[in-house]
C-alpha cells in the first residue's frame, strides 16, 4: 500500500483546521437521553469521512442488522457496554473495543446494558448520514408510525439495507 496522490499542491501549509469543544451540545437530541454529536460531517471533511459521537441512554435502543452499499462503518466504544454484531457474532463491547465493517458487511449495534454508553461511529467516505439520524430521531421523539413502504423508502434514500 502506498500514499494516495497529492491533493494539496501549495508549497506552504495553510490554517484550515476545525476545532469542536468537548462541551458542545449534541446536534441531535433523541428525546430519551440519547444524543448525536456531529464531530466531522462529510460536508465539512470534503467527503473524506463522517465522524459522530453517539451517546446512548440506558433505554435499550439501536438498529436491527443491516448493511450499506456505498460506505464502510466503524465503531469505537468510549464508555459503557454496547452490543455489536459483525454479521457473524454478537459481542458486548466495552471501552476501547473497535469494530470495522466494510461496504456490504452486515452489522448492528444496541445498548442493552441498562446503563448509559457512548461510542464513536466513523463512515467512509463521508456520506450525508445526518439526514438519516435526524429523520429517525424525529420518528423516535414523536412516536410516529411508518408503514413498511415508508420505512423501505427511507432506508433506500439513506443506503440502509435491512437484513
Amino acid at each position: 500500500m502506498t500514499y494516495p496522490e497529492p491533493r494539496y499542491f501549495a508549497d506552504q501549509g495553510e490554517v484550515s483546521g476545525r476545532f469542536r469543544p468537548a462541551a458542545s451540545p449534541p446536534e441531535i437530541d433523541r428525546g430519551d437521553g440519547s444524543g448525536v454529536h456531529y464531530l466531522g460531517t462529510g460536508a465539512n471533511t470534503d467527503g473524506e469521512f463522517g465522524l459522530y459521537r453517539w451517546d446512548m441512554s440506558a433505554k435499550p435502543a439501536g438498529p436491527a442488522p443491516h448493511f450499506h452499499k456505498t460506505i464502510s462503518e466503524s465503531f469505537f466504544i468510549l464508555s459503557g457496554t454496547i452490543r455489536l454484531y459483525d454479521g457473524d457474532k454478537t459481542v458486548d463491547a466495552e471501552p476501547g473495543d473497535f469494530l470495522y465493517v466494510p461496504p456490504g458487511g452486515i452489522h448492528s449495534f444496541r445498548n442493552e446494558s441498562g446503563e448509559p454508553a457512548s461510542m464513536l461511529i466513523l463512515f467512509t467516505p463521508g456520506a450525508p448520514r445526518e439526514a438519516y439520524f435526524e429523520e429517525t430521531a424525529e420518528i423516535a421523539r414523536t412516536g410516529r408510525q411508518l408503514t413498511p413502504e415508508e420505512w423501505a423508502e427511507l432506508y433506500l434514500r439513506h443506503d440502509q439495507y435491512m437484513v
